[in-house]
């Protein structure tokens, strides 16, 4: 079964240690090696910069992240097709991977919006306005303080309205995602579980994961351990507590996967990369009708794309 992965953080990875190989370095868990073994069919690449960058620098390594997936994920794998309008997942043939850039914190570009248009140019088409922390846009999950959207972050959404990109609220502090929930076209939550079976801060409440299904939107699955279960470990069981509570709040038709592999530090048991999908995928067909698995796996984000 085809897989589309809406988070990883691969591209940080390979910008850290430029020796890495895409190809089948085994610190990269979505390298091209185990994409093919899980059968994933599209994988979405974060442009992710540390919040302790100085910011005269952040553009610039986002650039050279943007690079990197030009260069190093599709320029040297055939097999690996850039996203370049959202037509091209649709068109993708067998044997062939579709690559997406996404953009995870505003910090990159600050309140240049040439610099953003230059992202959207280079390929981005999902946005997430924070990280965990503040910026000119909005606050971030882990700001105390707690706080909606600027301006700026309101002519942010806008912007991506027009350009046909997601606005990914899996980072915004609730005030955010309430003020991203009115105004975004196209809201998803890349990577984000249920914080009624998890309470994790990284999580969404039911109302907000109902507020997502009424937009139209749709909740990535995080294999992230402590948004699974709260502690360092957890299985594949564990997760699937999150989508019979998604499914039980009328979601069955808005979950769709977001690993964020090669961004976190604990893993699930037998679901470590992304070779392992079909470990997942077979605990699910255990659960739920295969319709209701492709969907999870591949069709509901499909059936979503921005017209």
């Amino acid at each position: 079964m085809q897989i589309i992965d809406l988070h990883c953080d691969a591209l940080l990875k390979l910008w850290e240690d430029k020796t890495r190989s895409f190809t089948d370095h085994p610190s990269i868990e979505t390298n091209v090696t185990r994409l093919q073994m899980g059968n994933v069919k599209v994988q979405l690449f974060a442009i992710f910069i540390e919040p302790d960058f100085p910011s005269d620098l952040k553009f610039q390594i986002a650039l050279e992240q943007a690079d990197l997936f030009h260069s190093e994920v599709v320029g040297k794998h055939p097999n690996i097709k850039k996203i370049e309008n959202w037509n091209d997942i649709r068109s993708l043939r067998d044997g062939e991977t579709g690559a997406m850039l996404t953009l995870e914190g505003a910090d990159a570009f600050g309140n240049d919006l040439t610099k953003l248009r230059t992202l959207y140019q280079l390929g981005v088409k999902s946005l997430g306005l924070t990280w965990n922390n503040a910026n000119l846009c909005a606050d971030g999950a882990g700001e105390p303080r707690g706080g909606g959207l600027t301006e700026l972050g309101f002519e942010i959404v806008r912007l991506n309205n027009e350009n046909r990109v997601w606005t990914d609220v899996s980072h915004l502090a609730e005030a955010g995602f309430w003020d991203v929930i009115r105004t975004a076209k196209y809201p998803i939550a890349s990577h984000s579980n249920s914080r009624t079976i998890c309470d994790h801060k990284r999580n969404l409440t039911d109302e907000q994961a109902q507020a997502l299904f009424q937009k139209n939107g749709f909740i990535g699955l995080v294999f992230n351990p402590p948004f699974i279960t709260g502690g360092e470990q957890a299985t594949i069981d564990d997760l699937l507590k999150h989508v019979e509570h998604f499914c039980e709040l009328g979601g069955v038709d808005h979950i769709a996967l977001g690993s964020d592999f090669d961004g976190i530090m604990f893993y699930m048991n037998d679901l470590e990369h992304a070779g392992k999908y079909p470990n997942l995928i077979n605990a699910l067909l255990k659960q739920y009708s295969e319709k209701e698995v492709r969907g999870f796996a591949f069709e509901n984000v499909l059936k979503r794309l921005p017209e």
